[in-house]
């Protein structure tokens, strides 16, 4: 007969003597002491939440404990997640910016640079590894940014250098968008965008030069065409920031098990999406039918606001798809797991990490998921599937940080011989 833990007794009284609701109980039994434990001893590490959004739209404040808030991510959050690094998704509305990418993008940069200095006391700028492992021995989040989609360059180099210089850290080579020199996944098959085939020139001297600069190149988003360039190019590891398995759920923007293996050959990391419409066939079947609703009744608001004289941003178009998204049936928590095993085994527990796309999923994430404070979940449902505790770590953060490691090191290799591209254009 197994003996109950003191504290699993304590929570059992409290909750017989009606000292704290059933619900708290349940979330706080679901982690066990060893799993809690392992999370706990792993430098956990999130590669794309768009909260940068809410920080210029909403004013918000990540130091905030708005119980309300139903946002994903905040310092409180966070740190009942144990989340040590977040890579915070500079995101540039291609339609909406038409003319000022640049503009917009240097805007998300100051606003996670105003949200650091604001709360310096528990949140920290980071540059490399060596900065994300400080930031955890002083019990600091990792600010970390990545660029999510190729536009925001404004097909000048120069600016992919300064983004760098400013702390950009990854940039994804294109959005849903097929842009001046990547094709996307989210276009591809529309006729009337004009398509390269993949990465033009250009975008292969971008690739060569991201290599250089100690930039990660993100293959999310991208058209299966323009991922094999990438994979051709690259004299670095890739990684996917944001994506899933296309062999579990098929929707373009997961990967198949094709890229998965290519990725694993080329020292990469696969980081899983956590929208459900990546990770359960069901919810993106579902949210697929109600597609021309769903834009119908955005395109209605935006002609309203536009009537009215006033702007739509991206909190509002989210409030919308949040509406929408809530119709359909959250999927279980298993769906999201299933694509972290299923990557694992096709290209190895050492090529898989977390990329939550938290803050940019209109609230659309498993049962069990509702924020970064329930990480550790993830963490459980591993253990649950029989992980060890090393390769838990691994997915938990441990692969981002040997990839970035190795980007770091190549782009060192390359500046030390003087290779490598210098143009402009």
């Amino acid at each position: 007969m197994k003996t109950l833990r003191p504290s699993l007794v304590s929570l059992m009284l409290m909750l017989v003597f009606g000292l704290i609701p059933a619900r708290v109980t349940a979330q706080t039994a679901a982690v066990s002491p060893q799993a809690r434990a392992i999370h706990n001893s792993a430098i956990v590490i999130d590669t794309h939440a768009d909260t940068p959004q809410r920080f210029l739209d909403e004013k918000f404040d990540i130091g905030s404990n708005d119980p309300g808030d139903l946002g994903h991510i905040s310092l409180d959050k966070a740190q009942a997640g144990n989340l040590g690094a977040e890579f915070f998704s500079i995101w540039v509305d291609p339609d909406t910016n038409q003319g000022h990418f640049a503009r917009h993008t240097f805007d998300l940069i100051d606003s996670v640079y105003e949200q650091a200095a604001r709360h310096s006391e528990r949140m920290m700028m980071a540059y490399s590894v060596e900065d994300i492992e400080r930031a955890h021995q002083q019990h600091k989040l990792a600010a970390l940014m990545g660029i999510e989609g190729g536009h925001s360059i404004e097909n000048d180099l120069h600016l992919l250098r300064d983004y760098y210089r400013l702390g950009v850290r990854y940039m994804t080579l294109s959005w849903s968008n097929t842009n001046e020199w990547a094709d996307s996944s989210g276009d591809i098959n529309d006729a009337k965008i004009l398509h390269h085939n993949g990465l033009t020139d250009f975008g292969k001297q971008v690739v060569l030069e991201m290599n250089r600069l100690g930039m990660m190149v993100d293959i999310s988003h991208v058209a299966d065409k323009t991922f094999w360039d990438a994979i051709a190019t690259t004299r670095a590891p890739l990684i996917a920031s944001h994506s899933s398995a296309r062999a579990l759920t098929n929707a373009p923007r997961n990967m198949t098990d094709a890229s998965l293996r290519a990725v694993s050959k080329n020292g990469g990391v696969v980081q899983v999406n956590f929208f459900s419409g990546f990770d359960d066939q069901k919810y993106w079947d579902a949210a697929q039918a109600q597609v021309k609703e769903q834009k119908a009744a955005m395109d209605d608001y935006i002609a309203k606001r536009k009537a009215e004289g006033k702007e739509v941003s991206y909190v509002e178009l989210s409030r919308i798809e949040r509406e929408w998204m809530a119709k359909i049936p959250r999927p279980p928590l298993k769906s999201l797991i299933d694509h972290i095993d299923h990557i694992a085994k096709v290209a190895g527990i050492e090529h898989v990490g977390l990329g939550s796309d938290f803050d940019g999923v209109s609230g659309a994430t498993p049962e069990g998921i509702d924020s970064a404070a329930d990480l550790p979940r993830i963490t459980q449902a591993l253990l649950d599937r029989g992980y060890s505790a090393q390769d838990i770590r691994r997915v938990l953060g441990g692969n981002l940080l040997r990839v970035f490691g190795d980007v770091e090191r190549i782009s060192r290799e390359i500046q030390a011989a003087g290779t490598g591209t210098t143009s402009s254009k």
